[in-house]
């Protein structure tokens, strides 16, 4: 059966236990219990319930490290990471130091296509050229940079590592390692912290120290917990407890009008009001502005325009940042239609486990996403490869489905096959990698090998979980609202989601694949709007009397006018 055949998943449900809980409608009380919400402590998002620090297992000791800067006034350079997590944790580190009374830090990012991903001896090299920092610190990234760690050392150079990817067998020298993944953070339990997480924590604890000396920061480092938002729900990190309490905060000092002028421009830019904003505009709206700097040109400009200090000056830099948005998602499309064409030659009854793809005119920044994409559309662990910049080499991103922690597979095959990558990292649902031209075709045997070994076949079957049925008296703008704005969804702990069959009083194609349709809603003789984006036109019947399928009740808001509506995800017709 051809990829793009119009087909439902298999719907499970989650459990329909509804707790009893004052002042919390039960719709929203079943959805909670149903992702493990049992505790009515958790509807709590205020930030006394974040973990303590003191459980943090190296703060104490870079706090010290940061004291002695401060008193010995050292220079210090910031080495981050060119996506949105390393952007926003570079930014929280500059201006929470300032804060705190620092000398304002200089920054480094390195350029992905000459240099790559981490602190590497090249780019200690260009810190000592460029600045001479008697500190580097490193956020979102840094953990596997021994090499880096260890030139930056042999130049007279201290460094404080702060990073929240795995660990490897062998840790950096560093004179401080921050990382909620190491030994002795066990009883620590924000352990998905995002880099800007990490970089919060690091803040939040010197803070305390320097309150402790009697030094007051000239203003609250939680101020700039929208950073820590757009960081944490971009880098798609489980939003666990402790997340959602940093998002929500975040989100709410956005509302109130209290966040940095880059991040309202960014949204401003991308049509969403900033007085509303949810974990999704986040995600799918400044995220991959911000992003596409890192993957076409250089995450410098992300930082400046949310380092910026007007709102003029934010404005400027948004709509540079969203021109570069445009060019990148016409790179995107261009590569997507060639992926997805290859893909549609693969039988959707026997796929493989893991699957490897390679296009020689592809953009290595843009790689990603196209995996992210066809992931989407397979069910199935993607690699995309992209010709790098050194020549006959190849540069790979993956992005992985629930039951496959991919850097592991890439782990596992470079360990049956030594020698057959050049370097890899990463986390369980996406990963990097290098690989020379020559040996693709014996990388893509050995991946889906090991992907075959990992994945039991359960974790092969797109299942999709949802929240049940909603009464038609249910299918109201209240619950639209309540759904949107009380709590923040992602990763881990998706959006609400159901499942359903549907009277279709009138159905037209809007935007060329967007299937607009009017629904009947007989328990209340009403009707409602929905909407499904990126349907396959060509296999749609004429007549549509009755779909069923899986949507979100969201609010759509038009001239003005705020209305529910079902935003299908997955919908055949009946």
């Amino acid at each position: 059966m051809p990829i793009d055949t119009p087909r439902l998943p298999k719907i499970t449900r989650r459990p329909q236990y509804t707790p009893d809980w004052p002042d919390v409608p039960p719709m929203l009380a079943r959805i909670l219990a149903g992702r493990g919400v049992t505790d009515p402590a958790l509807l709590d998002l205020g930030l006394k319930r974040l973990p303590h620090p003191e459980r943090f297992t190296g703060l104490r000791g870079a706090v010290a490290l940061l004291l002695q800067g401060r008193t010995e006034q050292w220079r210090i350079c910031i080495v981050g990471d060119y996506d949105a997590d390393g952007a926003t944790a570079t930014t929280l580190m500059v201006r929470g130091l300032e804060r705190l009374g620092y000398a304002r830090p200089d920054f480094l990012v390195p350029d992905r296509f000459e240099y790559g991903y981490g602190l590497s001896p090249a780019i200690v090299d260009l810190a000592k050229e460029l600045y001479d920092p008697d500190l580097i610190i490193t956020v979102d990234n840094g953990i596997a940079s021994v090499d880096g760690v260890a030139a930056a050392r042999a130049q007279g150079m201290r460094v404080l590592i702060t990073d929240h990817h795995l660990p490897g067998e062998t840790l950096p020298e560093a004179d401080a390692l921050v990382n909620p993944r190491l030994p002795g953070c066990e009883d620590f339990p924000a352990t998905n912290l995002a880099g800007v997480g990490v970089a919060f924590y690091l803040l939040m604890d010197l803070q305390r120290a320097l309150r402790e000396q009697g030094v007051a920061a000239s203003a609250p480092i939680t101020d700039l917990l929208d950073l820590v938002a757009l960081g944490t729900v971009a880098d798609v990190v489980v939003l666990d407890d402790a997340n959602r309490v940093l998002v929500e905060q975040g989100l709410r000092r956005i509302r109130a009008g209290k966040g940095c002028p880059g991040i309202r421009a960014l949204l401003q830019v991308a049509g969403r009001d900033p007085n509303r904003v949810l974990a999704a505009d986040m995600g799918f709206a400044v995220g991959p502005r911000l992003n596409a700097a890192g993957r076409l040109t250089d995450m410098t400009q992300g930082i400046a325009c949310l380092l910026a200090q007007t709102d003029a000056e934010a404005t400027e830099m948004a709509q540079d940042l969203d021109t570069i948005n445009r060019e990148r998602r016409s790179i995107e499309h261009g590569m997507r239609d060639a992926a997805m064409e290859e893909v549609a030659r693969l039988d959707a009854d026997n796929l493989p486990a893991g699957l490897c793809l390679y296009g020689k005119e592809w953009h290595e920044g843009v790689v990603g996403i196209l995996a992210s994409r066809v992931k989407e559309a397979i069910h199935r662990p993607v690699i995309a490869f992209a010709p790098a910049q050194q020549r006959g080499q190849l540069k790979g991103s993956g992005r992985s489905i629930p039951g496959l922690h991919l850097r592991d597979a890439l782990d596992a095959v470079a360990t049956a096959n030594p020698g057959l990558l050049s370097k890899f990292g990463g986390h369980a649902m996406a990963a990097g990698l290098s690989l020379e031209l020559d040996k693709l075709e014996d990388f893509k045997a050995a991946f889906e090998k090991a992907v075959g070994e990992l994945l039991s076949p359960k974790a092969l079957e797109r299942i999709v979980e949802t929240d049940g049925e909603l009464d038609d008296h249910e299918l109201s703008l209240t619950n639209a609202e309540l759904l949107s704005h009380r709590f923040p969804w992602g990763q881990g702990f998706p959006a609400p989601s159901f499942d359903g069959e549907f009277e279709v009083l009138k159905h037209r194609i809007v935007g060329e694949r967007h299937l607009k349709l009017t629904l009947g809603l007989p328990g209340i003789s009403g009707v409602i709007d929905a909407i499904h984006f990126n349907v396959a036109v060509e296999a749609l019947p004429s007549r549509i009397s009755k779909v069923r399928g899986v949507y979100r009740l969201e609010v759509n808001e038009f001239r003005g006018q705020r209305n529910p509506q079902l935003l299908f995800e997955h919908l055949i017709p009946l």
